[in-house]
């Protein structure tokens, strides 16, 4: 393949018709026509960019959220995040976050895992930053994002995945990625 010629395997929009747009959704019917021809049309969903922090002690546990998720219908642990503010940059977005959900703040943030949710009808860049370490400021969690906080082993937070305790996709993910980090020594 050439740099100018497009993948044989390449999907291609034909329009995009916004159906509605708020502060944070951009909602869309996308016509799509796939390689071999066949046109259909799709809803598209394109959400603000999200930030989350794994925030991680000494003893390799990390500080997770409890909390009801309306959508799902569903108490889980999570660990704290949400969405950047207009114009805010995403490392500051990282620590306002973190603190504002759970009242510890870190000591740094670094960049650690980025990943689109569900890539086959959802446009959203998420972006996980890894603290080492971080202080209780002695605020207290926000009332409309936690219900309790406590900090977890990676192995128990890996059997919380297991159990269905966690479902996030972001933490799935963190929660892995950390397991198999700690396991190479790169923690």
């Amino acid at each position: 393949m050439t740099t100018n010629q497009r993948p044989a395997t390449q999907w291609t929009i034909l329009e995009e018709r916004l159906q509605d747009d708020t502060r944070r959704a951009r909602a869309s019917i996308a016509k799509v026509r796939l390689p071999d021809g066949v046109e259909f049309e799709q809803w598209v969903l394109r959400l603000q960019a999200a930030v989350m922090v794994a925030m991680v002690d000494d003893d390799l546990r990390v500080l997770l959220m409890y909390r009801h998720r309306f959508v799902i219908d569903q108490w889980v642990w999570e660990l704290p995040g949400g969405y950047l503010d207009d114009g805010e940059n995403v490392e500051a977005a990282a620590f306002r976050e973190a603190e504002e959900e759970t009242g510890w703040r870190p000591r740094s943030v670094d960049p650690y895992l980025r990943f689109q949710p569900s890539v086959a009808s959802l446009e959203q860049p998420n972006t996980v930053y890894l603290a080492r370490g971080a202080h209780d400021t002695g605020a207290a969690p926000d009332v409309n994002e936690a219900e309790e906080l406590a900090w977890f082993t990676l192995d128990d937070a890996e059997a919380m995945i297991e159990a269905g305790k966690i479902v996030g996709a972001a933490t799935v993910a963190t929660i892995l990625k950390l397991q198999l980090d700690a396991a190479k020594g790169r923690l």
